[in-house]
């Protein structure tokens, strides 16, 4: 795998292999997110071991790959601890750690031992990795365990951005470049699959008999769960729109079973996130779920119930594309979310706190009660507030205007410092109510922003 970018967890990295103390650093993420490729990268010029934990018989393995760079370490009794005696001031890496967990629980306590004990007062530099989220968190990081305040020092890696994929495909255009990070998020694996242009090789991909395509989910979803039939109907109806708990327990025929317990999994494992409305109290029911990663939504909406015909030769690729810019509007909603983020200079004011806005329309019919707003940004001590709303679409003047009305609109029933916001006396130059909408493209964008609108497209997006 090509190794793009991730400039500074290697900075991080290289500043802990190269101190003069002990380093004990956790690596971890999900899988395919390149945590074996940035350490093999941080470590490639100089002298370490790498030892990739399996699900069985690990002190023997590991001792045989120790005893290439300590050929004395093939007369010791098979024991991390003494192992570990033989490695003092060497830099070490155990990737997978999880599998030494799951073949032995008890190895927390030993490596507890080998840190206090063995390898504290020395300039070994230990390095574990793990693709399991909820076993490296409740496992290795959580206050209870037996390692916890012994790391140096922790990266949790995460997709790439938005506007670092460019450097994976210098040709494509920004819309094409939204389209690849729908199906691949910022995950290096994906990205360093797909060749350009995307639909070409989308297409031949899924006439392949070996394409990881068909496989892939249940290669990432088995070394989380043992059982994976419902959590995969649970996902399939989250792919398709159904976001409440009422409507995923309708879409899979969950009507009598509870179904929370599967969610709190799928959360904890990184599947699925929750969000409330960004002015909901804290124990609020308003929730809503989303899947987190855009290739395992891509995949439960376009390849699980098509798979089939996949592998039967007769799937078109034409049933994607239909679909795909409607798709891609939830997609574009979270690249929208970066951008607002990064480039908060822009704005007209520093938010410090944004998030989704949606809930009820007071006195409206059933069906036309609810308002979602996609993005609102406040600053809590000026009081000023910014709502944003994401197309992916083009849009003329007269669409720009119609959105803007109605984002308007739906910001009536946001109940937040209402009365001090909506100040009608108040001059131009100090009003606290923004509106702003961000589309594939804006027709007169510059001419819109002369007259005080707030417009951005993709022409305003930076790539690095």
């Amino acid at each position: 795998m090509k190794f793009i970018n991730r400039k500074e967890e290697l900075i991080i990295l290289n500043d802990a292999l190269e101190s003069e103390r002990f380093e004990f650093y956790v690596l971890y993420g999900r899988r395919r997110i390149g945590k074996t490729c940035l350490v093999l990268n941080a470590i490639k010029d100089k002298k370490a071991i790498y030892y990739l934990a399996v699900e069985g018989s690990n002190i023997e393995k590991f001792k045989n790959v120790a005893s290439k760079t300590k050929p004395e370490i093939q007369y010791v009794k098979n024991d991390f601890e003494a192992i570990f005696n033989f490695l003092k001031d060497e830099i070490v890496v155990i990737d997978e750690f999880p599998n030494l967990i799951k073949e032995n629980p008890k190895i927390l306590s030993e490596f507890q031992r080998i840190v206090d004990v063995v390898l504290k007062d020395t300039k070994t530099k230990l390095i574990i990795l793990g693709s399991s989220i909820s076993m490296m968190e409740s496992s290795v990081l959580i206050y209870s365990s037996p390692l916890f305040g012994r790391k140096t020092g922790q990266i949790k890696l995460k997709p790439m951005k938005f506007r670092e994929i460019k450097n994976f495909f210098p040709e494509a255009s920004a819309e094409e470049l939204v389209e690849i990070y729908g199906f691949a998020d910022g995950v290096p694996f994906y990205l360093d699959k797909l060749r350009y242009p995307f639909w070409k090789w989308m297409e031949m991909e899924l006439k392949r008999t070996d394409s990881f395509l068909k496989t892939e989910i249940d290669f990432i979803m088995k070394y989380e769960f043992s059982e994976t039939r419902t959590y995969k109907k649970i996902l399939e109806a989250i792919a398709f729109g159904n976001t409440q708990l009422g409507e995923i327990k309708d879409y899979c025929g969950f009507k009598g079973t509870d179904i929370t317990p599967y969610l709190k999994n799928l959360i904890e494992t990184e599947f699925v996130h929750k969000i409330s409305p960004l002015f909901a109290p804290v124990q609020s029911r308003k929730n809503r779920y989303y899947i987190k990663d855009n290739f395992v939504k891509f995949w439960f909406r376009f390849i699980y119930p098509n798979i089939s015909f996949i592998e039967e030769g007769i799937f078109s690729i034409d049933e994607i594309k239909i679909n795909y810019s409607a798709y891609l509007g939830r997609t574009f909603e979270k690249i929208c979310f970066e951008f607002l983020i990064e480039n908060m200079n822009l704005m007209p004011f520093k938010f410090t706190k944004i998030g989704r806005q949606y809930g009820t329309i007071p006195s409206a019919k059933k069906g036309e009660n609810q308002y979602e707003i996609d993005w609102v940004a406040t600053n809590e001590e000026t009081k000023e507030i910014l709502f944003m709303e994401c197309k992916w679409k083009d849009l003329n003047e007269e669409e720009f205007g119609k959105i803007l009305e109605k984002l308007k609109e739906k910001a009536k029933f946001v109940k937040w410092n209402n009365d001090y916001r909506k100040d009608d006396d108040r001059k131009d130059d100090d009003k606290k109510e923004y509106f702003g909408i961000i589309a594939k493209r804006i027709e007169n964008k510059e001419k819109l922003i002369n007259e005080g609108f707030i417009a951005f497209d993709l022409n305003d997006f930076k790539f690095s």
